[in-house]
This record gives C-alpha cells, sequence and structure tokens, in this order.
C-alpha cells in the first residue's frame, strides 16, 4: 500500500515543525523509504498504518524517530574534495599566522552525520600540524541522536571507509576492531559530538575559526536559511571561515558575508561592520 495523503501531509507537518527541513511534494517514496524500517520494528509491514498509529497516539520516542529518519545522513570522507584541500593549503596557515602559539583552534562541523567530515578533519590536521590533538578541537553536531552516538564511538565499516577514504590514510589512522575500523585515538580526542538542531537557539559554543555547514541549507526555506546563518556568524570569530555546500550561497540570502575564492573552492567570511 502506498502512503497516503494524509500520512505524508502528518510527517512532512511533523519534520518541519521540529526541524525546519521541507519535505516538498513528491518525496513520498523518501519517506516510505525511510521509515519502512521503523514501522517493521513496531510489526507493522505498512508505513502508512504506523503513521497513523502514531499520529493518533503520538509518543516522544516515535516522532523521535520518525523526525530522525526523515533527516538526511548522506556522508563520505572528503567528500567534494576541494573544500578540505583548502583547509590545509589556505586556511590553516592564515589562522596560525593569526593566532598565538598557546590558542587553541576551534572548527565546528555542522550536520556531521556519522563522523566522516569531523575525521576528515582530523585526519587532515593530524598530519599538519605537530601534537594537533592539544592545538586543535573539533566540535561535531547532528540533530540525529543516533548519528552522535555514531560519530562518538568512531566505528566505520569497510563498506563506510570505502567511500572516499584514502587506503594510506585508512593504514595511518584506523586500527581494525572485528568486521569495523576504529579511528585513532589521537583523531578521537580531537573530536568532541553533541546533538544541536540548527533550526533552534544554538548552544553556547565557540568561537569557530572554522565551521563546515555543508549540504544543509539546502533543505530549509529562506527564513530559517538567514536565521541559521546568522546563528552561525554569532558563534565565529572575526576573521573565521564558514565553508558552505557545493550548491549552497551566502549571496542573496544574508549580506553580512563575504564571499572568497581559496583554490578551486569558495569560503564565506563575517564582513566586518555587519
Amino acid at each position: 500500500m502506498t502512503l497516503t495523503t494524509t500520512s505524508f501531509d502528518w510527517v512532512r507537518h511533523l519534520v518541519h515543525k521540529e526541524s525546519a527541513i521541507v519535505l516538498q511534494p513528491g518525496k513520498e517514496y523518501l519517506v516510505e523509504a525511510r521509515l519502512l524500517p521503523i514501522a517493521r520494528q513496531a510489526g507493522l509491514t505498512d508505513v502508512s498504518q504506523f503513521v497513523e498509529s502514531v499520529r493518533i497516539r503520538p509518543d516522544a520516542d516515535s516522532t523521535r524517530r520518525i523526525v530522525e529518519a526523515l533527516t538526511t545522513n548522506e556522508t563520505s570522507w572528503f567528500r567534494d574534495g576541494d573544500p578540505f584541500t583548502a583547509l590545509t593549503s589556505t586556511v590553516l596557515p592564515s589562522l596560525l599566522g593569526a593566532r598565538g602559539p598557546n590558542e587553541r583552534l576551534q572548527i565546528w562541523s555542522a550536520a556531521c552525520s556519522s563522523g566522516q567530515e569531523s575525521y576528515t578533519i582530523a585526519m587532515l590536521l593530524e598530519d599538519a600540524l605537530p601534537n594537533a590533538a592539544s592545538r586543535v578541537s573539533i566540535t561535531a553536531t547532528d540533530i540525529s541522536r543516533e548519528m552522535v552516538e555514531r560519530t562518538r564511538a568512531g566505528r566505520f565499516s569497510q563498506l563506510e571507509v570505502n567511500r572516499g577514504l584514502p587506503a594510506p590514510m585508512l593504514v595511518r589512522h584506523f586500527t581494525r576492531a572485528g568486521t569495523e575500523w576504529e579511528v585513532a585515538p589521537a583523531l578521537r580526542r580531537m573530536v568532541t559530538a553533541s546533538q544541536c538542531n540548527l533550526a533552534a537557539p544554538l548552544p553556547r559554543m565557540g568561537p569557530f575559526d572554522v565551521v563546515y555547514l555543508r549540504n544543509v541549507l539546502i533543505y530549509f526555506d529562506l527564513p530559517t536559511k538567514q536565521a541559521i546563518l546568522r546563528r552561525v556568524r554569532d558563534l565565529m570569530r572575526p576573521d573565521g571561515w564558514l565553508f558552505l555546500g557545493a550548491a549552497e550561497t551566502t549571496l542573496g540570502v544574508d549580506d553580512s558575508w563575504e564571499r572568497v575564492v581559496v583554490g578551486r573552492s569558495s569560503a564565506y567570511r563575517p564582513l566586518k561592520g555587519k
């Protein structure tokens, strides 16, 4: 049985209310695919039956699982490449030149999913900086409790490490843990993971030198994008660097940012006086 219009509308309103993510009509297939495993765990074979049971008798755990299932957890190592090349070629030298020798660099990996982006950054800095774990802190956040727990665990399947992780880095920064790969302790000391809903008031964090907010804004409407960029800017240092996804920009959204070309990538920096 296909997802009913009533069930789909209820799910998309729930997801928008809890996360500000917009599920446009036509995404019924996505809702069905994401919620079917949860419906089966509840002993139901039909997604609409499951949704209706939660709609009629809502409970916090079921609604949380629905929202988390509909947040996009697509990720890979070194995704899109250039923003990570820019970190070591341009951003890191600039920051080290502007900071004192004892100042700790703070980096935020927002919407970190299962942690590949956060640990990509950690690996690059571990290779580029002596004693990186004592000089850098990486804050990894995601709306999904499951993704935060996975990031904290720092364990990845063979299939996951095959998605973009160079073999030399796998050997250098990971150890076998049964059928999985576990990140080295030095990387885990750099990364702290916690839950964070970007569409809600942000917790007290930072101030950040670098923020990776990539492939996230595309899921929000314009007012939510504007609010998120304002909140992010408030948590950044005045000379900080913001990296967005390839299909995202601050242009036409928030005029308090300056777009700068960094190698083959682009970054955004807070404009002074804005």
